[in-house]
């Protein structure tokens, strides 16, 4: 299993979900540095060519690839282009079809309250942000490369419309969505729903975009019980083929 974090994801924001997902799978936790991105580099398609590159020097079978938000947009393209070691989905507040992003107001030294809104926008409940998170995402846009960098990635996410491309994908993916979600709303997980033929749909109730981080339990439970099922088609599948 891959995890993919979205532009200000950090592996540690996962570290509740380990203690059951790695009984069951081996876990690798990915953070490219997004915010150090420049050029070509730092767009959907940059992230995805970094993440493939680095996944063919770390696994040597198809993973499930689990992404948040702009990590699920990347875990998308990698399916799109039939990546050989790519086995399933589990999307989470993933990008490429909607999501009210970071960047507008973002590029002239963000101040410290605009960005505690803006991460509060991401909980259904404020009160279950981690101690520190507001601080250490000041500290990492406070440098102006970094700003850019970000409404970069942002606007290429919102550019990179997947819509039109998604409907003939047969790789299976979860849709693990929170219902409280206000940067990527439920009726996008809808039209993803709608849009993937191989999808299932779990909610996860007050919960906004960051379930890793809002709601880990429910969200560690979702996974599991996908892999049970993945597990059971995949077996199925063998059996009939024999």
């Amino acid at each position: 299993m891959v995890i993919l974090n979205g532009l200000l994801g950090l592996n540690e924001h996962w570290f509740p979900l380990l203690p059951s997902l790695v009984q069951r799978s081996e876990v690798f936790l990915l953070q490219p540095p997004l915010l150090e991105m420049k050029g070509t580099g730092c767009t959907v398609d940059g992230v995805t060519r970094l993440i493939s590159g680095v996944l063919e020097t770390l696994i040597e079978r198809p993973a499930i690839i689990v992404g948040n938000s702009l990590g699920g947009h990347v875990a998308l393209r990698m399916a799109l282009e039939n990546h050989p070691l790519v086995r399933a989905l589990v999307l989470v507040g993933s990008s490429g079809l909607f999501e009210r992003g970071f960047e507008k107001g973002v590029e002239h030294s963000p101040s410290r309250n605009w960005l505690e809104r803006k991460i509060q926008d991401l909980f259904h409940d404020p009160s279950r942000m981690i101690p520190g998170m507001v601080d250490t995402a000041y500290a990492e846009l406070s440098r102006r490369t970094a700003a850019r960098a970000l409404v970069k990635l942002g606007r290429s996410a919102k550019n990179d419309h997947l819509g039109d491309r998604i409907s003939g994908l047969t790789t299976p993916v979860l849709l693990a969505w929170g219902r409280n979600d206000i940067v990527t709303p439920p009726d996008v997980a809808q039209q993803f729903h709608a849009l993937l033929p191989n999808s299932q749909l779990v909610w996860i109730d007050r919960c906004g975009h960051a379930p890793q981080i809002e709601r880990p339990e429910e969200l560690g439970a979702a996974i599991r019980d996908y892999l049970d099922q993945l597990e059971r088609m995949e077996h199925a599948r063998t059996a009939g083929a024999a």
